[in-house]
């Protein structure tokens, strides 16, 4: 039987921003939340579309070279083979769900990888 998660309280005792975990899976997608900051994190892309669901906050995008701002209960989808990038100012309460490869759905740690790497 599943349980209720206590997603902002999840994300808060994170270790760091921008690293996410797992709150649970829906077939092969993986369900993460993660604690935003103002660092950027560099461009990147997934073979599958990516929904980011801000709770609270704003996160602030560079999607193909054009600015996009997520505000709190809005939800953006990144198509597959998007390039995105996280630019400054991005800050709050993120939920990502992501489809994931086989081996990675395999891990059933609950600590995901970091999502992105913040650049210094």
């Amino acid at each position: 039987m599943s349980s209720v998660v206590k997603v902002s309280e999840t994300a808060a005792a994170l270790p760091r921003a921008w690293s996410s975990t797992v709150l649970g899976r829906v077939g092969t997608a993986a369900v993460k939340v993660l604690r935003m900051e103002a660092l950027l994190v560099e461009e990147e892309r997934h073979a599958e579309p990516e929904a980011l669901l801000v709770l609270d906050g704003t996160l602030e995008l560079a999607v193909d070279g054009g600015a996009v701002t997520v505000g709190p209960g809005e939800m953006y989808v990144v198509p597959a083979g998007t390039a995105h990038a996280v630019r400054p100012g991005s800050s709050g309460t993120l939920v990502i769900v992501e489809a994931e490869a086989e081996a990675d759905a395999s891990d059933q740690s609950g600590d995901g990888p970091s999502h992105g790497e913040p650049a210094r």
